[in-house]
């Protein structure tokens, strides 16, 4: 019999630069330690990835992998889409339009198993406060 794992689905950031990487990653290694770790990273907010995030991201996958698990990305920003194009980082991955779909994609999948994790917020600066 198979047991059904829960699919962990995490927010980056919109600015994924070293300091956010390394935030980012604190959050996640709780998850990627875990036995066959099911993470979807949805990059739908992300605005800016520079070689830190994309490292970050091989990082992630590298250590789900090693762990029998798997890294989806879903919801990819033109910006994202682009970085990981151009890089060509974009082939280590299983990319699709939505976060649910890329959920949905595991074998097992329940329903209540996806939890959405809120990602590292960094606060909001003065205009973008005085803009809402």
């Amino acid at each position: 019999m198979e047991i059904s794992r829960p699919v962990v689905v995490k927010r980056m950031p919109e600015r994924m630069n070293q300091r956010e990487a390394r935030n980012f990653l604190k959050d996640v290694q709780p998850f990627l330690k875990a036995d066959r770790p099911q993470l979807v990273f949805d990059l739908s907010q992300v605005k800016q990835l520079d070689a830190a995030g994309v490292e970050m991201l091989l990082h992630c996958v590298s250590e789900v992998m090693k762990r029998d698990g798997d890294l989806k990305l879903a919801s990819l920003s033109p910006q994202a889409a682009m970085i990981l194009e151009l890089t060509r980082t974009g082939r280590m991955f299983e990319i699709y339009e939505t976060s649910t779909d890329a959920a949905r994609s595991f074998s097992g999948f329940l329903p209540n198993a996806m939890r959405q994790v809120p990602a590292y917020q960094q606060p909001a600066s003065i205009g973008e406060r005085l803009a809402a």
